[in-house]
C-alpha cells in the first residue's frame, strides 16, 4: 500500500530531479571543490552554481548564502553570531510559538546569564506586535521572529517586524525553514540580518541547510576550522547534498504559483468537508495568513495519537498537536501558547502537503478520517459525558 503522504511539514521525499543531478557526485565526480586540480574544481563550480540558485530562491545575492548542515544548524549559527557580535547586551526576544530550534535554545541562553522575551499570540496564532515592540531596548542584542509556525502555518509580518528592529540598531534573525518554497520569500524587500532555511522540507535531501547572512552583517563562525564557505564556515562540503538543495530551490521558486493554487485549494477542501463531516471540530490558525499547504486540525474529545494509529492502518500519514511521543501528555507549545481549548488540542492533526499530493489522496483521507473519529469519540468516556452526541 502506497502511503497517502500530508506531513510534509516534517520532512518531504527527495524529489527525482534533485536525486538525479546529485548521483554523479556521490560516484565518479568525487573531487574535493578545495582542490587545486580541475576535478576539483569541477565540483567547486557546481557548488558556485547551488549558491546561485538558492539565493535566486529568497531574493539574495550569493555570498550572502552560507551552506549548513540543517536549519538548527543555521538556527544556532545566528544567533551565537548576533551574541558574540554584541558581547555587552544580554536581552534577547523570541515568540512563544516557535519551533525547539529557536525555543530551546532561548531557553538555554535565558539559564546562562541571558534575559529573554517570549512574544505571546492570541487564538488565532497572530503575533503581539505592540507586545514585542514594547520589549526593544538597549539591551537587546537579538530579536527571532519565524517566517511561519510549523504547526498552523500561520505566517508572521517579518517585514514589519525586521524594519522596526533595524530602527532600533539590533539585529534580526527569521527561521524560513516552514516558509521557504510555499510563499514567496525576497530578501531585497525584507530587511533580516539573518534567515535560515531547510533542504529537506523543499524535497532536498536530509542533512542540508542554508543561512542567509544580509552583506554588511557582523557575523562570527560557530563551526571554525578551514577556509570553506569563505571562512564563515570550516569543514569540507557536503557536495552532494548541495547540489541536491541547488536544484530543490530552483524547483521550489518554479512550484509557488501552484502552491498558492492547487495546492491551497485542496487544502481548503479537505478542511471544508472534514469540518462538515464531524461535529465538534475546529480549525487551529488564522484561516487568512497561513501557508497554504498547512491545516491543523483539533477535534474535540480524542486524544491525537489514537487518530495517528488509526490513520495510518489506511497508510494516511500525517502529524499530532501533542508532544506524547515524546513522553509528555500535554499539547504542543504552539496550541497551548494559542490557548486551543484543551478538549480540541490534544486530538489535534496538522495535515501539510506537497506538490506530489493529489486530488485521489485527498478524497481518500475525506472518506476515512469522519468514521475514525466516530469510532474514538464512542469509545471515549469524554464525549459519552457531554451533550454532543
Amino acid at each position: 500500500m502506497n502511503p497517502v503522504y500530508v506531513d510534509n511539514n516534517a520532512t518531504t521525499r527527495v524529489a527525482p530531479e534533485v536525486l538525479e543531478e546529485m548521483l554523479p557526485y556521490f560516484s565518479e565526480l568525487y573531487g574535493n571543490p578545495s582542490s587545486m586540480h580541475s576535478f576539483g574544481g569541477n565540483v567547486a563550480r557546481k557548488i558556485k552554481e547551488a549558491r546561485e540558485r538558492v539565493a535566486e530562491m529568497i531574493g539574495a545575492t550569493p555570498g550572502e548564502i552560507l551552506f549548513t548542515s540543517c536549519g538548527t544548524e543555521s538556527d544556532s549559527t545566528a544567533i551565537r553570531a548576533a551574541l558574540i557580535s554584541n558581547p555587552d547586551k544580554k536581552h534577547i526576544i523570541t515568540s512563544r510559538v516557535e519551533h525547539p530550534a529557536i525555543k530551546n535554545l532561548f531557553e538555554n541562553l535565558a539559564k546562562n546569564g541571558y534575559r529573554a522575551t517570549f512574544v505571546p499570540v492570541d487564538s488565532k496564532g497572530v503575533l503581539d506586535l505592540d507586545y514585542l515592540y514594547r520589549h526593544l531596548d538597549d539591551d537587546t542584542a537579538v530579536v527571532s521572529v519565524m517566517w511561519a509556525n510549523n504547526e498552523s502555518g500561520v505566517i508572521f509580518p517579518v517585514e514589519e517586524i525586521a524594519q522596526a528592529v533595524n530602527a532600533k540598531g539590533i539585529v534580526f534573525h527569521t527561521d524560513a525553514v516552514q516558509a521557504v518554497g510555499k510563499v514567496p520569500v525576497n530578501m531585497k524587500k525584507v530587511k533580516a540580518d539573518m534567515l535560515s532555511l531547510s533542504g529537506h522540507k523543499i524535497h532536498a535531501p536530509k542533512g542540508i541547510g542554508a543561512l542567509y547572512i544580509r552583506k554588511g552583517t557582523k557575523f562570527s563562525p560557530f563551526l571554525i576550522g578551514g577556509h570553506q564557505e569563505s571562512g564563515r564556515r570550516g569543514g569540507t562540503e557536503n557536495v552532494a547534498s548541495i547540489i541536491g538543495l541547488g536544484k530543490a530551490s530552483e524547483m521550489a521558486l518554479s512550484h509557488l504559483t501552484e502552491m498558492k493554487t492547487r495546492i491551497k485549494k485542496m487544502r481548503d477542501k479537505l478542511e471544508t468537508s472534514l469540518v462538515k463531516a464531524v461535529p465538534n471540530t475546529m480549525i487551529n490558525g488564522d484561516k487568512d495568513h497561513r501557508l497554504p499547504n498547512t491545516s491543523s486540525i483539533g477535534f474535540e474529545f480524542v486524544e491525537g495519537e489514537a487518530i495517528l494509529l488509526m490513520m495510518d492502518e489506511f497508510g494516511i500519514c500525517a502529524s499530532s498537536g501533542s508532544a506524547c511521543t515524546s513522553g509528555s501528555l500535554e499539547p504542543s507549545h504552539v496550541l497551548r501558547a494559542m490557548g486551543v481549548p484543551f478538549t480540541a488540542a490534544h486530538g489535534s492533526i496538522r495535515f501539510s502537503l506537497s506538490t506530489y499530493n493529489t486530488e485521489k489522496e485527498i478524497d481518500f483521507i475525506i472518506e476515512k478520517v469522519p468514521p475514525i473519529i466516530k469510532r474514538l469519540r464512542e469509545l471515549s468516556p469524554f464525549w459519552k459525558n457531554t451533550k454532543c452526541e
